[in-house]
């Protein structure tokens, strides 16, 4: 079962990153073809077409390699000037040659009647519409994964729901190697187990005050110890009010989990009223008006992480060449995120109940969908925010031209920059190839 599980948790996410890539591509498609732009191709995937489609004027195919997707449209690069002599529009060097190159491809693409239909015409608020609209649409769907997870599904929480009952009071002190120390012979049952609490009865109420979360309920038996407090607790839809008599407990003083220790070694310790039981965990959904708050935390979250990404590279250099052990908080490559998906679907990081399963799966691709988002945005070519830069230069230099009295300067030449695009695009796939690489002899083990 574990294992199908798993194979459900990697297909799951293989399907929530293709949507994403598709969804994006669907963001540069629609606003281009509503300004009049032909395209060509809308492709899922790199390198060989294992199916394509023509529907219109548009080839619609799905490629061999997952790795991201583009949509084809014609005339991404202006002509060179008409008013030009051969010799100033010579290609010179390598580079010049190269984006020569590209805009005599372009060029062949503009059929009879497609003139107007080229994207370098549109204007600049629409070019901004057509490169941003992918990020945009990764942010959507993001922001919608999130309200399903959050108030759809729940976020996994300790509720006031009983799992294990203890069955006695430890007798033993606490010590730092063991803060919370287990039962021996001899030891009295535990005050949870004398006034007959079972696992699965939910705790409504302490006293007289009702509880909805499980802290409420530590902090009235923390704050109850030597006195006793009646439990209305809730067992398959019938009430029934328990008096427990709350124990005094010696505890070790912790912080993040660690036993704190005085300057002379021992153990700092105090004395909080016992119970004896441990909460489950439970799905809790929250109001919709949370998912804004939540996503920008996540939002702030990925920004900072992408910008640690340089330095996480390096990391992980040195991990696939035996140097440093793999960093749980780096990059990884789809690979690694299926392979987390199906830790996630096969309980290997503690999500038992299908309810948490599918918060955390639903998370992974909320997370991917904002690094789409955050790393599509980069003002470097050929990712949508260096064609956006491009358009806003446009923009920028015929606003200077209008109010300087001089003539219009035309369309910024994006070709010039393709040394650079190529430069990035170079960068990004040996970052891929070694994430894949690293996820495959190295992966990110949260599970233990």
């Amino acid at each position: 079962m574990t294992v199908a599980m798993s194979v459900v948790g990697v297909l799951a996410v293989a399907v929530g990153v293709a949507v994403s890539i598709a969804l994006h591509e669907i963001g540069h498609l629609l606003p281009a073809k509503r300004f009049g732009v032909r395209c060509s191709q809308y492709m899922i995937g790199f390198g060989p077409t294992i199916w394509s489609r023509t529907i219109g004027e548009t080839q619609y195919g799905v490629k061999a390699i997952p790795l991201g997707g583009y949509v084809r449209m014609i005339g991404m690069y202006p002509p060179r000037p008409a008013d030009l002599t051969a010799s100033d529009t010579a290609p010179v060097g390598r580079f010049a040659a190269l984006a020569e190159q590209a805009r005599a491809e372009s060029d062949r693409e503009i059929g009879p009647g497609d003139e107007h239909r080229v994207f370098y015409k549109l204007s600049v608020p629409k070019k901004l519409l057509v490169m941003i609209g992918g990020p945009a649409m990764n942010l959507v769907l993001a922001f919608v994964l999130l309200g399903v997870a959050v108030s759809g599904i729940g976020v996994p929480t300790v509720v006031p729901t009983i799992s294990t009952v203890a069955e006695c009071l430890p007798s033993t002190a606490p010590t730092a190697a063991k803060p919370q120390p287990d039962c021996l012979p001899g030891d009295p049952a535990s005050p949870a187990a004398l006034a007959g609490l079972r696992a699965g009865d939910r705790i409504v109420a302490v006293g007289q005050a009702p509880v909805t979360t499980w802290s409420d309920v530590l902090s009235a038996v923390r704050a109850a110890r030597g006195t006793t407090l009646e439990f209305t607790v809730d067992w398959d839809g019938q009430r029934t009010v328990l008096p427990v008599s709350i124990a005094a407990l010696t505890r070790a003083v912790t912080t993040d989990g660690k036993a704190r220790v005085a300057p002379d070694g021992s153990v700092v310790t105090e004395s909080v009223g016992y119970l004896g039981v441990s909460p489950a965990q439970g799905q809790v959904r929250q109001p919709l008006t949370q998912v804004p708050r939540v996503m920008g935390d996540m939002l702030g979250a990925t920004g900072a992480a992408l910008l640690t990404v340089p330095e996480k590279m390096v990391g992980i250099v040195q991990t696939v060449t035996g140097q440093a052990d793999r960093d749980p908080n780096g990059p990884m490559s789809v690979v690694g995120l299926g392979r987390l998906g199906g830790e996630v679907a096969g309980g290997q990081l503690g999500a038992e109940t299908v309810g948490a399963k599918a918060f955390l799966l639903v998370s992974l691709v909320v997370g991917l969908n904002l690094a789409l988002f955050f790393f599509n945005l980069l003002p470097l070519l050929p990712l949508d925010g260096g064609h956006a830069v491009g358009a806003i230069w446009e923009g920028l230099k015929r606003a200077g031209a209008r109010l300087l009295g001089r003539p219009d300067p035309g369309y910024v030449d994006v070709a010039k920059a393709l040394p650079i695009a190529y430069a990035v695009s170079t960068v990004v796939i040996v970052m891929a190839v070694l994430l894949v690489y690293a996820d495959l002899v190295t992966p990110v083990r949260l599970g233990g």
